[in-house]
């Protein structure tokens, strides 16, 4: 029967993205071939409300083929009307689906910055494409060393994603771990929680400070598996009985929005010191989900 479960889900899930992807990809080359910026800001709003059908769909998908039991404590006292930012622990590919049950008809849709190698998914690389979700390249530290220039491309292109993002409300999702958690990353880091990867501040403080005066607040989200970390599939085939999430929302702390993170050490230094202490309270509050 699990294995049904699953073979559903994506007999549902599969045809309706690509029926749903094709007048999305539409509207998206239209944008690109009209210069109107009022024409291309309607455009936009068709895209995310297509994206927000398949969103619905998905989520009524889950709820009639599983049986995954979403216990949500906290503060849920968000609308659609304005703009957050949310950060939430990263443990697998199933985090996606939970925040999107959670906040289903809550919060305004979801803007996610992605990796790079995400785009050549295939169907959900077009769809990331036509929303305009900024891709991040991630360069190494000898990269940068021998072409420095590179160092920027990540805060340029955080820039132009706000910019189109203004006068829209979003729910801009980041994972400051910057990976999925391993215990094998866990001792690799020597990260100083118990449950979780050490932070990068670094996207964060770009979003705060290129979108401070359209954010109404800070939703921090902690995730939690009792029975393990699942895997999609796992997921998809109903073997995920209970999913624990904890929601807390925070005002923004204006001096966090009005620095220069890339080239004040001061202000980074007081930065990641505030994201520790966040990360701080979410590791001990994994610590009281177990009991």
């Amino acid at each position: 029967m699990n294995i049904l479960r699953g073979v559903l889900s994506q007999i549902i899930i599969i045809p309706a993205t690509v029926v749903l992807i094709v007048p999305m990809m539409l509207t998206a080359l239209i944008k690109l071939l009209v210069p109107n910026r009022r024409f291309r800001r309607f455009g936009t709003r068709i895209v995310i409300g297509i994206a927000e059908i398949w969103a619905w769909l998905v989520v009524r998908t889950f709820r009639l083929v599983l049986q995954t039991r979403y216990e949500v404590s906290g503060d849920l006292d968000v609308d659609r009307q304005h703009s957050y930012m949310l950060i939430c622990n990263h443990q697998s590919w199933v985090d996606i689906p939970v925040l999107i049950e959670v906040f289903d008809g809550r919060a305004p849709f979801y803007r996610f910055f992605l990796k790079q190698e995400l785009i050549w998914l295939p169907l959900l690389g077009m769809a990331f494409w036509a929303l305009e979700y900024p891709f991040m390249k991630r360069y190494s530290k000898a990269e940068i060393r021998k072409n420095p220039e590179k160092q920027g491309r990540d805060l340029e292109a955080t820039k132009i994603a706000c910019e189109r993002m203004r006068g829209l409300p979003a729910t801009i999702i980041n994972y400051p771990e910057g990976t999925r958690f391993t215990w094998a990353k866990h001792e690799k880091q020597d990260s100083p929680f118990t449950n979780l990867l050490r932070p990068r501040a670094g996207g964060i403080s770009f979003v705060l400070s290129a979108m401070n005066d359209q954010l109404d607040g800070l939703i921090d989200v902690t995730i939690r598996y009792p029975g393990g970390k699942p895997g999609f599939w796992q997921f998809l085939s109903n073997r995920v009985p209970r999913v624990q999430v904890h929601v807390r929302k925070l005002p923004i702390p204006t001096e966090m929005t009005q620095g220069d993170y890339q080239n004040d050490p001061e202000f980074r230094a007081r930065f990641q010191q505030w994201v520790n202490q966040l990360w701080e309270e979410k590791d001990q509050r994994l610590e009281k989900m177990k009991d």
